[in-house]
């Protein structure tokens, strides 16, 4: 095995492990002496890939970035093959998301819970996933031939149903919140 190899599959195993623990138990909570006992890794291959525990945080951010809005488009576009309209089969995604067995609520809220100064990396790239993910919520919108107008709208209604899912253990908050969009869209709410 090539030593560029090694290193690939050290900062893979690296990135994976830290990313189910911070997802699982808080940014904040895990030690770096966690994540290398974990991936085992020794701690000079951690420092050597990520120079701080920031940095690691950010870059698991980043790759859950792509990851979560790929299986969000994926979903989406399952749905919409079986013959969802564009704004159920986005709350059809996002039911599927809190119902996994893993749901933790949204990385992203969490960070930003535990990374308070706006101008730190990670509380910026925080902002900038849920702009990307509001995209997908908009393009649902548009998509559905619904008022462009109700996109904010319907953005809180999912924010909203992130923190019920979590804080209740119940993925039919996701319904409630496509009951509401699906009014909004309508014209039955304004």
């Amino acid at each position: 095995m090539s030593a560029a190899k090694t290193r690939s599959d050290a900062r893979g195993r690296i990135l994976e492990t830290a990313e189910k623990l911070f997802y699982a138990e808080g940014y904040r909570a895990v030690g770096i002496d966690r994540i290398i006992a974990e991936a085992g890794v020794a701690k000079m291959t951690l420092y050597k890939h990520f120079p701080a525990k920031d940095d690691l945080v950010l870059e698991v951010l980043k790759s859950r970035d792509k990851k979560l809005c790929q299986a969000f488009a994926d979903a989406i576009a399952r749905y919409r093959n079986a013959g969802a309209q564009p704004l159920a089969a986005f709350f059809a995604a996002l039911k599927e998301w809190f119902s996994s067995d893993d749901f933790r609520g949204c990385a992203f809220i969490n960070a930003a819970v535990e990374f308070t100064d706006p101008e730190h990396p990670v509380s910026e790239f925080a902002r900038f996933h849920k702009r990307e993910f509001f995209k997908l919520i908009h393009q649902a919108v548009v998509d559905d031939g619904a008022p462009e107008a109700i996109a904010p709208a319907v953005g809180l209604l999912v924010e909203g149903a992130i923190v019920a899912a979590l804080m209740n253990q119940d993925p039919a908050s996701a319904d409630v919140a496509r009951d509401a969009a699906v009014a909004m869209a309508s014209g039955a709410v304004s």
